[in-house]
């Protein structure tokens, strides 16, 4: 997942197509493409067969609906994203993300591209933080060494 983070956000700063209204383009669109491998276009089409943006369709998720998007969310799903990371995701507002930024850049913007890279760069940074954390003290021993 870390590695996904962080081709989507390398993909994004060297200019690959962005466009927040777009549902292949936009913030969740970048990242299904890194993690489907399918086109911007494919992912777009795939939403089309329901009505709203990414939130709305999260909200309206059922993995046994037989949709395309669902069946994209799915394989999001499979590498351990929740709906809420995606919902997260596409509005730049995860509290635990947020807090991996600098003060002065912790207020980012949902359809700007370099708040977009900021945002997925310091999802990254979290994540290797907590998988540090659990190699070095496994939970059981973390709740020994907290107290």
């Amino acid at each position: 997942m870390i590695q996904a983070l962080r081709d989507t956000a390398a993909r994004l700063a060297t200019g690959d197509p962005y466009q927040w209204g777009h549902m292949g383009s936009c913030n969740c669109g970048h990242l299904a493409q890194t993690i489907t491998r399918y086109s911007k276009g494919t992912i777009h089409r795939a939403a089309m067969g329901r009505y709203g943006d990414w939130r709305e369709q999260l909200r309206d998720y059922c993995p046994r609906s037989g949709l395309p998007l669902d069946e994209i969310i799915d394989q999001m799903v499979a590498w351990g994203l929740t709906r809420e990371d995606l919902s997260h995701l596409e509005s730049l507002t995860h509290p635990k993300v947020l807090a991996h930024l600098p003060s002065y850049k912790k207020y980012l913007r949902h359809n700007v591209r370099e708040d977009v890279v900021r945002y997925l760069k310091a999802w990254a940074r979290l994540l290797e933080t907590q998988l540090a954390e659990n190699i070095c003290f496994p939970p059981a021993e973390r709740a020994l060494a907290m107290s």
